[in-house]
């Protein structure tokens, strides 16, 4: 399966869930390939980081930026379980790219309104990739969430029945992530039973589970 992380805006943890949704998967045995799609390479970053601690790589990390995404990554999912995909923000052709790759999208959003408001533009981009690609299924994923502050209530309330849906999964504002990625670490290597790294492990479950 390619997943793809997307979403127009920046800084809403594209990053950060692709490479712990991607070591959460190699943690369970499966075999995966990170594609960093963003010109910024925050994930090959995180990968040299990592090689500097002196870690082992649970996964390859390679570097494709460019617009023929869609022509490469089904290439790279023959050889693994899972191909996931740090997208970039707002480049249109590399993320058109991105989407024709992809079998599942993950648009990543924090509640606010601001988030919604960009959300918009990738759902117009997703309906044109339809169009090439019917099959493609796309989720929102709530990131850098309070799960108890009236904004993410709000926000869960006005998704519900949406069209993507919500994945029932979340994602707390946690300083874990950060730490984590200063050391080319993940917050399993930390904590395996922090609440950071329970909330990727359920993630992944439930991408499973849709999407066997």
């Amino acid at each position: 399966m390619i997943v793809a992380l997307l979403n127009q805006k920046g800084g809403v943890g594209k990053t950060t869930l692709a490479l712990h949704l991607a070591g959460e998967w190699a943690r369970r045995g499966k075999r995966v390939t990170v594609i960093d799609a963003d010109p910024q390479g925050s994930a090959l970053d995180w990968s040299e980081q990592r090689a500097k601690e002196g870690l082992k790589r649970p996964f390859g990390v390679i570097g494709l930026a460019r617009d023929t995404v869609h022509r490469e990554a089904p290439d790279l999912a023959r050889a693994c379980d899972h191909v996931v995909i740090d997208g970039p923000p707002r480049i249109a052709g590399l993320m058109r790219s991105a989407l024709l790759a992809a079998d599942l999208v993950l648009i990543p959003a924090q509640p606010s309104p601001f988030d919604g408001w960009a959300s918009a533009e990738m759902l117009k981009l997703i309906a044109e990739a339809r169009i090439f690609r019917p099959q493609l299924a796309a989720r929102f994923i709530l990131n850098r969430c309070g799960a108890r502050t009236i904004i993410a209530r709000e926000t869960t309330e006005a998704l519900a029945g949406h069209d993507p849906p919500l994945l029932t999964a979340r994602i707390g504002q946690r300083i874990a992530f950060a730490d984590a990625a200063r050391t080319g670490r993940l917050v399993s290597d930390i904590g395996g039973d922090s609440p950071a790294a329970r909330e990727i492990s359920a993630l992944a479950a439930e991408i499973d589970r849709i999407f066997p």
